[in-house]
């Protein structure tokens, strides 16, 4: 199976740290992103939709992270895999009502940004496929 340009293995989900899985690099930076442009959101905005999408794009990293600990039970891995993927498409559903709203008004950032959470959903959705094996 091929991931961000190479073939995964079942080894590659034995990494020695979180920090070594692409999905758990690429989802940090994103919440970051995320977190800094809901600073810029209109005040109302700031603590309801705002407040949603920042908790929904952590919890992508914090989930992957929370398996990632959980890794010798594959199971529990699987499940909080699932977690982050499933965090991945309600933050791209936050993301869209801020853009539909116009409380987001920049259109160039919100295709950015859309475009990394499809392919970090991607991503996750063969990570998951290459654990479950």
């Amino acid at each position: 199976m091929q991931v961000a340009g190479h073939r995964l293995q079942a080894a590659d989900y034995r990494m020695q740290s979180y920090r070594d899985l692409e999905i758990y690099r690429t989802a940090h930076r994103l919440a970051v992103e995320i977190h800094k442009l809901t600073l810029e959101l209109p005040k109302f905005e700031i603590y309801e939709e705002g407040s949603q999408i920042r908790r929904s794009s952590k919890a992508i990293s914090a989930n992957i992270v929370e398996g990632f600990g959980r890794k010798k039970h594959k199971q529990d891995y699987v499940r909080f895999l699932i977690y982050a993927h499933s965090s991945c498409d309600e933050t791209m559903e936050h993301l869209d009502y801020l853009f539909e709203t116009k409380s987001l008004k920049n259109l160039k950032l919100y295709k950015q940004l859309m475009d990394n959470l499809v392919t970090l959903s991607k991503k996750i959705n063969r990570f998951i496929q290459v654990v479950s094996s």
